[in-house]
């Protein structure tokens, strides 16, 4: 009788804890099954009466890994190739070739210079150093802490200053906004937007409170942009006593050291007497104090045990490949706005922190999902599921970064491909030669460089400096930008292996328009399109190029070349 209670204790036991945790889903899951195969099972238990959309066909799932994995679409003849593979492997296969890929270090690098930086500038060696972190696959918990220590005596990763340093600058007549960094921090990295808990407890958010906000205020308010050297650094003065404060709605003083959201507040030590009588010339203060409150924090927000971090940093990835948060908005954590799934959120949160903050391990796991493979096409007598139940594809438009990537490898400009794929941020910026190539001498005809087409790009797509890039949205300006811009009108001229000099080439409307599709919607045409291209090609008369130059046109600046669909 003894051996058989032991086993059901055990059992019931597993259940309970199970149950506590909000995981039962996943707790029947063997430990030796993919996270990509438990977050399926989560959501498909989950869905009740809800209607699934289709895995997405070859085409489909091949141009959107190749934008979120690379940034870019793939070239003509490889998704020819791959549309005729028949190996069941190959989807596995060509995540694995692209995470391997140095597109994946620049696409990580393009993503979260805008995620982090949100267009407020560029700096040439804090793009170089996102880019080495990435490619090294470093883990996303020690890259934030560089982030957060901004210590300029670490020569390999000062560049991650940047982060601090640009939010410390000056703009016109206003004064540092150290609010503003404190409230980016907060929502970046821990999912909570404190603006509104500076002055008092949040309004319509319990969990904010003020002294949430003050906690971080106590140790960014002393911290100030060096002059001292030739880079950006960040210098940070001594934190000698807890920041005092008190709530607009009541006049008692408060008072905190450093603390992050939710922790615990760390005890200031006292300032160690002085071993000589300090000297009658006051001495500068050295732009970091002994005791570093600044580091502490970034040492507190990043470490394991911190489990919000790694929440954040999941639903937010989560948010950038499947088109929304787990919790949504991604920057409103708080028990009023729960998880649409919290088992998941958990699952990813542990399995995140299990894998040591390893960043291309999430996302591959992701990606490998049928979550994220499902088509964005629902058969039209059925009805549209919630967004919240990933259920179908969400479409959303490109970021400026992989549209002008896309442009590129669509027109097969390959001077800018190369200059692109060989020169480094640092040479861009500085318009070198090697990223200038021209294909024609004249002004009005030569290729414009790669820099030239971000400032165009970025002034026609992106949202402006300071705003979370979250909602992308079509625009009039971009319409406008499509319909006048010179920069993509020298992409279409005919130059030697260029798009439109290829199909000039092909004879027939049929493969010539076939080709079309391939390159720039990386799918074959549907009957119904080549026989519309092919009356639009055969009313040309002697003026073919210029109606294959359009066609082309036509189709850059279709929404569905727009959309990651």
């Amino acid at each position: 009788m003894a051996s058989l209670i032991q086993p059901l204790n055990r059992s019931l036991l597993f259940i309970l804890a199970a149950l506590t945790n909000g995981l039962l889903v996943t707790a029947a899951e063997p430990a030796d099954v993919p996270l990509h195969s438990r977050i399926d099972s989560i959501l498909e238990a989950d869905a009740g009466t809800t209607n699934f959309a289709a895995i997405s066909d070859d085409a489909e799932f091949l141009r959107r890994v190749s934008l979120d994995l690379a940034g870019k679409i793939p070239d003509a003849d490889f998704a020819r190739t791959f549309i005729a593979d028949r190996t069941a492997s190959k989807r596995t296969q060509i995540i694995d070739d692209l995470l391997a890929s140095p597109d994946w270090s620049r696409r990580m690098a393009d993503l979260f210079h805008v995620i982090l930086m949100e267009r407020r500038g560029d700096d040439a060696d804090w793009q170089v150093w996102l880019e080495k972190s990435f490619a090294t696959n470093k883990p996303w918990n020690l890259l934030v802490f560089q982030v957060l220590n901004a210590d300029a005596d670490d020569e390999e990763n000062r560049a991650a200053a940047y982060f601090m340093s640009k939010r410390l600058e000056k703009y016109g007549q206003n004064p540092v906004d150290y609010p503003g960094l404190v409230r980016d921090i907060g929502r970046m990295f821990l999912g909570q937007d404190l603006q509104c808990a500076e002055c008092h407890n949040h309004l319509f958010i319990d969990d904010y409170k003020q002294l949430d906000f003050q906690g971080l205020f106590a140790v960014y308010k002393n911290t100030f942009v060096r002059r001292d050297v030739k880079f950006p650094a960040v210098g940070e003065k001594a934190m000698t006593a807890p920041v005092e404060f008190v709530s607009v709605f009541d006049p008692t003083q408060r008072k905190t050291g450093p603390r992050i959201p939710g922790g615990s507040e760390f005890e200031i030590p006292e300032p160690k007497p002085a071993e000589s009588p300090a000297p009658k010339k006051k001495q500068p203060e050295p732009p970091r104090p002994e005791w570093s409150a600044v580091e502490l924090l970034a040492r507190e927000l990043t470490r394991p045990e911190n489990r919000q971090f790694a929440r954040t940093t999941v639903n937010r990835v989560w948010y950038v490949l499947l088109g929304r948060g787990l919790i949504h908005p991604v920057d409103l954590d708080h028990s009023g706005n729960p998880p649409s799934q919290p088992q998941l959120l958990e699952l990813l949160t542990d399995e995140f922190i299990a894998h040591h903050y390893d960043l291309k391990w999430l996302i591959r796991e992701i990606v490998l999902s049928k979550a994220w493979q499902r088509t964005s096409r629902l058969a039209v007598a059925v009805e549209p599921p919630k967004p919240d139940r990933f259920a179908v594809a969400i479409e959303r438009p490109l970021m400026a970064e992989q549209l002008l990537a896309s442009v590129i490898q669509a027109t097969e400009s390959t001077e800018l491909l190369e200059a692109a794929a060989h020169s480094s941020a640092k040479t861009e910026a500085n318009t070198d030669p090697a990223a200038t190539t021209e294909a024609a001498t004249d002004d009005e005809s030569k290729l414009p460089t790669i820099a030239e087409l971000k400032t165009a790009f970025a002034g026609a797509f992106a949202n402006e400096a300071r705003e979370p890039e979250g909602e992308f949205k079509a625009t009039v300006k971009g319409a406008l930008f499509w319909r006048n811009s010179d920069e993509v009108q020298k992409l279409l001229q005919r130059r030697p292996g260029n798009l439109v000099d290829r199909l000039m080439k092909i004879e027939q409307p049929s493969p010539l328009i076939d080709e079309l599709y391939l390159a720039v919607l990386s799918r074959h045409a549907s009957p119904d399109e080549t026989a519309v291209m092919t009356d639009f090609l055969n009313a040309a008369g002697t003026n073919r190029e210029a109606v294959v130059r359009d066609a082309a046109w036509a189709l850059l600046t279709s929404v569905e070349f727009y959309v990651n669909h």
